[in-house]
This record gives C-alpha cells, structure tokens and sequence, in this order.
C-alpha cells in the first residue's frame, strides 16, 4: 500500500484508495509531523521526547514508552498489512531513534517544492499549468495543527516563503502570456497579506498598465510606498522607483510582448514527478528589457540563481549576506537597506537551528568599519547576543576560521560599550587569524582590534600600525575596502600625531581608490578630514571654516551613519568657536546628540549661569571609549577650570595625561580643540593654584 502524507495544511495521510489514514489523539499525528519534518533523517528518541513535551517543565517519566508506542501504533496505521515481527518499512527504527522513509512523491510539500523548481525551466504556458496546479495542493498553512512548535517553526517559514514565491511566479507568468487581467486579483489579495514583498508591488502595477489601468497602477506604487514606510521603515527599492518614472514615461518595455500560446494541461496528479524534460530548458525571459550589459548580466544571473536555487534553501542566506556586504560600501541608501536586512538574515538563520550555518551567515558580513560608535545600539547588541549562543553552539569539529569571524564580530559591534569581552574577542580572532595565515580573516580581525584600541587616551601610534598593516595586508591581497580602511584609520592616527603631511597622503590614497572603486562613502571622511586640516593649519578665519564644517556636514545627510552624523555637526563647531576664544552656541534648537553632556556645562556658562553648569559637571560621566574620548575630556576640563570644579579637573588630568603628545580630537580625522599638552598645562595650574 502506497501513503501519502500531507503538510500543506493540517498534517495527513491517506492510503493507496485515497482514503485518510486516522492518526488517534494529538500525540500521533505530532510524531509523524516531526519526522516528516526531519526529511527522512533520524530523529533519536530523546529528541522526539524533548520536542513533544517542549511546553511542560519536564516531560512525565514515562516519555520514551510512551513514544515507543506512539510510534507502534503509527506503523499499525500506516502499515496495516505488514505481518507481524516484520521489519517496518516506511516508519523505521535506526540507531537511537525513527525515520520516516516515505519516497519523494509520497509528501506533497516535497512535491511542491520540485514543482516550483521545475517551473522556472519550462515554456511560460506549462510553467503556468504546473504553478496551478502545484498551489492547489495547499489545504491551509504548512504543519497548520503545530504553528506554535519551535521545532516546526522554521519548515513552516521555508515552506511559507516557497508558496508566496510561487504565486509570484504565477503572476509573472500570466504577465509574459499577456493575461494581466486575470493577475490583478490574486495579486491585489497577495500584496495587502504581505505587503513587505516588493516584487508582489511590481507586478500588480505592471498587471494595471497593461490593463490600461495607469492612474491605478500609480496609485498601488503610493500604496507601497506607505506600506513599507510604515510597517518596515524602508522606503521602496531602487526597482519600484524606476518603475514609476517608466510608467509616467510609457517606456516602451512596458508593454505586453508578442502573445504566446496556450499549452496543453499537463497531468500533475499527485504522485507524478515533476522533474522537467532536458528539451525544457529555457526559461522567460524578464518582463521588462535590462537597460545595459551591467543589467542584463544581472539579470541573467539572479534568473539562473533563482530557478536553480530553491526558495527557502539555507544558500539563499548566505548568498543573501554577501549581497548586503557589498550593498554596505554602495553609499548611503545601500548602508541603511544593508543594516536593516543583516539582523533578519541572522535571525532567519538561526531559526533553521543550523550553528554552522548561522556563523557564515554571522562572520560573512566582514564590511570595514571606521567610526567608533554604532548606528544602531540595539542591532549591535542583538548581533554580539547572536554571535556569542552561535558561538557556544559550534560543534567541537567546526573550523577555526568560522570561530574568528564570530570573535571579529563581537568586537567589532560591541565597540563603545567598555565591555572586557570586546578586547578579548579581539585578542582570539586576530591570534587564530595569524596562525591560520588567512589574508581575510586577518584583515576582519584587525578592523576588530583597531576598534578595541581605545580603552585609554594616547594610543593613537598603536592605531597608526594597525593601519599600516592593513594597507600592507590588502594591497598584497587586493583587499580594497580594507585598504582604503587602513588608509582612514592612518589619516587619523597621524591627525592626532599632528602630522597633516602625512595625514594628506592617506586622504589622497583612499580617494583614489574610493574613485576607482565606486566606493562614495569614503568621501564623508576625507572631505571632514580637509577642514579639520583647514581648521588645524590653515585659515585663521573662523567663519571660513564654520562654512566649510557646514558643507562637509551636507554629505552625511543620507549616507546612513546615525552614529557618525548625530550630533557631530554642532560639536565641531564648538570646538572652532572654543579655539577661537568665542563661548559655546547658546540657540536653543541645538542637537547635541550623544554629546549633550559635555557640551552643556560650555552651554550654561556661554548663559552666564555658573552655579547650573557646576551641577552639570559633578553628574559627568567618563566619555566613551572611542575616537572622541580626548576631546570631550578637553571640553570637561575647560568648563571645569572655568568654574574650579577640582574632582572634573583631576578626572580630566588624568584621563588626558597618557594623550600629552597628540591634538585633541583630531585622532577623529573630523575635529580638533588643539593639543592636549596646552590642556594638561592649563588643568596643573588650576590645581595649584588655591581655591
């Protein structure tokens, strides 16, 4: 007797008529869905107990009897003709636990997904037939009894996502078959359950312009745009966009191609296989024309990725993560869409309970880092938090490479937070990098380290050599990204050295590679770094520089760095009106950002209100641990010598006294207060001197 099972909807069986197979009681039909899950895997007994009792604080002493003869009692069911004493064989006993050997038509979700598969190879009207047919077999969500299971949970979301990719395709598919008409409703019902599927949004518009419904189709692309500003805080991709200027436009690859014809119904009964014929092996093509040859190899490569790859297949993620780490560099709309699909691709990959794979999808996101505090604190939290349990989880035998970039990790995303783990994690990944002699891994490490060196003042020739290395590193290797970082990192090691000439060349080398690599980012901190520089050497006109600060800080709008842009803009200009000998900025409507709380002990005394700004300093705290640390302690220290605040100007002594030979700031490569000698000079006279 054959048996078909059935997840697509509430979990079942039938027999070879046809007829259900009962599944007596909650716990039988548990088991066979766990198993079915385990795609004809092992699943030992202790795992079936641990998942079958998951929501009890314990399960009852008698757990695995009581799977044994759930299990007994399924292969009476499933098997009901199978002589006593005989071997099972379909629900079989295999080292420590069961396996359910059903054959690959016998589940019809295994059949889906080579369904789906085999569409994307076949001409456009068996395509459509098949993808028909194939969405049929859904009765309801996949595992529907066990949507609250942790160990169904990430089938159910692989399965899930197959589906509604499925339905794309359909629509694409009536697209290229000139039925447009006929997508609008299933469209129209698709995007409005999942209205985060930008593909989804393109098609229903397109389906409308060729109904000759513009005005409708326009609407639909403002509907998007609502939607995903609300319910993602994204604006829509670079694919809706041009896809509404098109339609204002009435490009010509809009418009419907030459009619194709119907193809015959093919017979996909359910125990058919769905393997297409090696004479099917074209696929349509693109509803719309690629512009150029960028475009249309991109096109051609993401088709032949997304029929060869299945929907939901754990690639999917770590191709998806090298396409975010290569967005990250793009410029500022690329870095924000980067940073906001990195955290899901780790979530959906732990989902998948894969420690191995979690740590590439993890370690593979190895984008340079410069600035010291974080765009999102959260994020960066949730990403140590992640890093760490993959970490515990790796199997003893995992490779030491895949341990370093989840090490590199951790002290990359928890710079700032004076956490003793960050050092450390530092320390491991660059050790295991160099013994490996891996280029990469080692590049990935440093960026770790140099972003640990901040755990005092004066370390800005430690930095200066983690920057050297790098560029040495990466020009032997081809490595740019982390060579135009070694670049950055040395332009500001040799800011706070005060030695702009050399400074210059690294600014001059990473905007020659920025220019030849198509890397616009770079360009925030050399052109910040130049009026530093003005600031530092150059005009001793403040306003020029005021100016200069002010159109420096129009390239950080939009570039997607919250943690650089916040705050920095009326920071420098304190530092150049102090400098100048002017008070702080008193307009109410200043952003101080994170730095508030160094600059308001300046803001009320610029007010005249000295006995506030003496409250203000006793509740200071120590700056952050990073490349602002010797400037805000040189802020502290003016307000504190100012009003003979002595437990502030001791703090600030010592906190600056290891910086006595570098500027103050300047090791930001964005701002400078001068040298922190001149500082240090006046804090000494001020304790000397009685109160």
């Amino acid at each position: 007797m054959e048996v078909a099972f059935g997840v697509l909807g509430p979990v079942a069986a039938w027999d070879g008529a046809g007829d259900t197979i009962a599944l007596k009681g909650p716990r039988h039909p548990a088991v066979l869905a766990r198993l079915l899950v385990a795609r004809r895997r092992v699943v030992p007994v202790t795992r079936l107990v641990a998942d079958l009792w998951a929501g009890q604080d314990e399960p009852p002493a008698d757990a695995v009897g009581a799977v044994r003869t759930f299990v007994a009692a399924l292969r009476r069911a499933l098997e009901p003709e199978r002589p006593p004493r005989t071997p099972a064989r379909l629900l079989v006993t295999e080292g420590p636990g069961y396996a359910l050997r059903a054959g690959p038509e016998a589940v019809d979700a295994w059949r889906f997904e080579r369904a789906v598969t085999a569409a994307a190879t076949l001409p456009a009207p068996h395509a459509l037939n098949l993808l028909e047919e194939a969405l049929s077999w859904w009765r309801g969500p996949a595992y529907a009894d066990f949507g609250d299971e942790t160990w169904a949970r990430a089938e159910r979301s692989r399965l899930t996502e197959l589906r509604l990719h499925a339905v794309e395709r359909r629509a694409e598919t009536q697209l290229t078959l000139g039925r447009a008409a006929e997508a609008v409703p299933d469209l129209d019902a698709h995007v409005a359950e999942h209205p985060w599927r930008e593909d989804a949004w393109r098609l229903l518009t397109l389906a409308l312009y060729r109904t000759g419904r513009q005005g409708d189709a326009l609407a639909v692309l403002r509907r998007a745009r609502t939607l995903l500003v609300e319910q993602l805080g994204a604006d829509p991709g670079p694919t809706l966009r041009r896809l509404e200027a098109d339609i204002l436009d009435h490009a010509a690859h809009l418009d419907p191609g030459p009619p194709i014809d119907q193809a015959p119904h093919l017979d996909l009964g359910p125990h058919h296989d769905h393997a297409p014929s090696p004479t099917h092996a074209s696929r349509p093509g693109p509803v719309s024309d690629p512009s150029g040859p960028a475009d249309r190899v991109w096109a051609d490569a993401t088709a032949a990725y997304d029929r060869t790859v299945a929907s939901g297949a754990p690639a999917r993620l770590e191709s998806t993560v090298g396409l975010l780490r290569n967005l990250a560099v793009t410029g500022g709309g690329g870095l924000k869409a980067a940073r906001q699909h990195r955290l899901a691709a780790i979530t959906a990959a732990r989902e998948l309970g894969d420690p191995e794979l979690t740590a590439r999808v993890i370690g593979a996101y190895d984008v340079p880092a410069i600035w010291t505090r974080v765009d999102d604190p959260q994020q960066a939290a949730d990403t140590v938090a992640a890093a760490e349990h993959t970490l515990a989880a790796l199997p003893p035998e995992a490779h030491l490479a895949t341990r370093a970039r989840l090490l590199a990790t951790i002290a990359l995303e928890s710079r700032g937070t004076r956490s003793a783990r960050g050092p450390q994690a530092a320390r491991q990944a660059e050790d295991i990098a160099r013994r490996l002699n891996d280029p990469a891994l080692l590049a990935f490490a440093l960026n770790g380290t140099f972003m640990q060196t901040f755990h005092r003042a004066g370390l800005a020739p430690q930095r200066d050599a983690i920057g050297a290395e790098l560029i040495a590193l990466s020009a032997r290797h081809g490595m740019v990204t982390y060579e135009v970082l070694g670049h950055l990192i040395r332009l500001q090691s040799r800011s706070a050295l005060a030695d702009f000439t050399g400074a210059d060349e690294h600014a001059a080398a990473a905007d020659r590679l920025a220019e030849r690599h198509e890397l616009p980012l770079v360009g925030v901190f050399t052109e910040w770094y130049r009026v530093l520089r003005l600031s530092a050497t150059g005009s001793p006109h403040g306003t020029e520089v005021a100016t200069a600060y002010q159109r420096a800080a129009l390239r950080l709008d939009g570039a997607g760095m919250p943690g650089l842009e916040h705050g920095l803009l009326p920071l420098a200009l304190l530092c150049l009106r102090l400098r100048n000998g002017q008070p702080a900025q008193t307009d109410a409507n200043v952003d101080w950002g994170p730095y508030e709380p160094w600059a308001r002990p300046l803001v009320l005394l610029a007010h005249d209100r000295p006995n506030e700004a003496l409250t203000a300093l006793s509740s200071l705290p120590d700056p952050p641990r990073d490349l602002l640390f010797e400037a805000l302690w040189c802020l502290a220290a003016r307000a504190a010598i100012t009003v003979d605040h002595r437990a502030t100007m001791e703090r600030a002594l010592t906190g600056l006294t290891p910086a006595a030979a570098e500027s103050a700031g300047a090791g930001s490569g964005l701002l400078t207060l001068g040298p922190v000698a001149r500082y240090l000079d006046d804090l000494a006279v001020a304790l000397r001197s009685p109160r």
